[in-house]
């Protein structure tokens, strides 16, 4: 069987991109040992490609009270309920590192009510589906039980930002068949053997 091609869009050649998008797929490359395949549809379009990765960068490696692991649950639970299967399967292997959990991603992208979640961690979720999914119902009471479960108003702002970029994010893998790389079904699944 052959492979998809990466996206519906054309995919440039790394060694014809602009130095910048150029440099920063290469480094990928190289702290996780191949591209995502993201990177390569997203470089069809070099600006959109900068912005789209100074704002992913600015939401998901900023400092705040938010973890990595909280991040990636809002990315993979947000973007099950969008039917993305690249975000749900690329995030899925960064939460399954972050966490230590082999099972956490796939309960959150099917149906974060099956996830095994600390009552925080589901006001968050619930918070996240609710912009991704019904944002126009959102009332000062949602801000409250967030508040109540431990969150800031940085911290508020982070889980809406997140679940509103991935919902971009998730349209844009949609809409151009972005396939995810095989390498993410498999991390973060069984334990490193020491040695």
């Amino acid at each position: 069987m052959s492979e998809p091609p990466i996206s519906a869009f054309a995919v440039p050649d790394i060694v014809d991109l602009p130095a910048d998008v150029r440099a920063r797929i290469l480094s990928v490359q190289e702290k996780a040992g191949f591209v995502p395949n993201v990177f390569l549809a997203l470089a069809h379009r070099p600006d959109e490609f900068r912005a789209f990765f100074a704002y992913h960068d600015a939401l998901m490696l900023r400092a705040g009270g938010l973890s990595k692991a909280e991040r990636e649950m809002i990315v993979v639970a947000t973007s099950g309920a969008n039917h993305c299967l690249y975000c749900v399967v690329a995030h899925g292997a960064l939460l399954r590192i972050y966490a230590k959990d082999a099972e956490i991603a796939d309960r959150l992208a099917v149906n974060p009510g099956k996830a095994a979640l600390s009552a925080r961690q589901s006001a968050m979720i619930a918070y996240a589906m609710k912009v991704a999914t019904r944002s126009h119902e959102i009332v000062p009471q949602d801000h409250a039980a967030l508040r109540e479960a431990g969150f800031d108003h940085e911290d508020i702002w982070d889980i809406g930002a997140i679940a509103g970029f991935f919902g971009l994010s998730n349209r844009l893998a949609n809409m151009s068949f972005m396939q995810p790389n095989a390498e993410f079904f498999t991390m973060g699944r069984t334990p490193k053997l020491a040695g």
